[in-house]
């Protein structure tokens, strides 16, 4: 399997970051320039070209003239990165996680233990700001009925 892949018949096969989204063509007639890719993922042109330097994203084909042209399945594998960013795994990390895709299935293991620990990190951030949200909630609370209690002392 490739770094991009992203469908097979076999549902136990490693899948990207969903279902497709946006405005896509179809296989086959799927070449995006840098630009288009930009605009439909939200990344700037200088960040896609650094995520293909640092081995984050694979070798990316080019046309006769030497422009990028993505792939759906580059798309999905942009959409899976971004995911990765919110979870906020270091991109070493996530340049770790492409090299063991790129290298073949016998890495399941170690692409498991990567994505576990940073579950594991995620479950943290969650209750953590759960916590962050409580205090926040009461303090909102407070002022809430202090601004009702000095109301309604105004209006005797």
């Amino acid at each position: 399997m490739t770094v991009t892949e992203t469908e097979s018949t076999d549902t136990s096969a490693d899948t990207c970051a969903g279902p497709p989204q946006g405005n896509r063509r179809p296989d086959g007639a799927d070449r995006y320039t840098i630009s288009e890719v930009a605009a439909l993922t939200g990344l700037t042109a200088h960040t896609l070209r650094w995520y293909e330097r640092i081995g984050l994203m694979p070798h990316i084909d080019r046309s006769h003239t030497g422009q990028r042209r993505y792939t759906n399945r580059d798309l999905d594998w942009l959409a899976l990165v971004g995911k990765l960013r919110l979870t906020g795994m270091p991109v070493a990390d996530m340049v770790r996680y492409a090299e063991l895709v790129r290298e073949g299935d016998h890495t399941y293991t170690e692409r498991f233990e990567l994505l576990k620990e940073t579950r594991e990190d995620v479950l943290s951030r969650i209750a953590e700001l759960q916590g962050t949200l409580a205090v926040l909630d009461r303090k909102i609370s407070f002022y809430a009925d202090a601004g009702r209690a000095l109301a309604s002392e105004r209006t005797r």
